[in-house]
């Protein structure tokens, strides 16, 4: 199997919507930042929203088929990694090359 990407925790913390796919597997993940102060995140209280769905379509024409939220840490994000992963069927592992 292809290396599912997901983009750094510095990415999410600058409050960016990341989408991403494996052959018909898609998923979003949607920041919740919470600020500090004016200019530092506040990690213990900002979270990652995640979801997912398989298809030709896009997230608004889709139906989610899971969804949960993940702390933002470095080890939320590799557990966000971990689930999406497990959602991912065998035969999209085979035909990720092919889109």
């Amino acid at each position: 199997m292809g290396e599912l990407f997901l983009p750094t925790l510095h990415t999410f913390a600058m409050n960016n919507v990341f989408t991403g796919s494996m052959g018909l597997f898609r998923f979003r993940a949607e920041p919740k930042v919470v600020m500090a102060t004016a200019k530092e995140v506040d990690f213990t209280q900002s979270s990652i929203h995640c979801e997912f769905w398989h298809g030709l379509y896009c997230y608004e024409k889709s139906t989610m088929e899971g969804e949960k939220t993940f702390p933002m840490t470095e080890e939320g994000r590799l557990e966000m990694k971990q689930w999406l992963e497990e959602h991912i069927p065998a035969t999209d592992e085979k035909t990720q090359g092919d889109l």
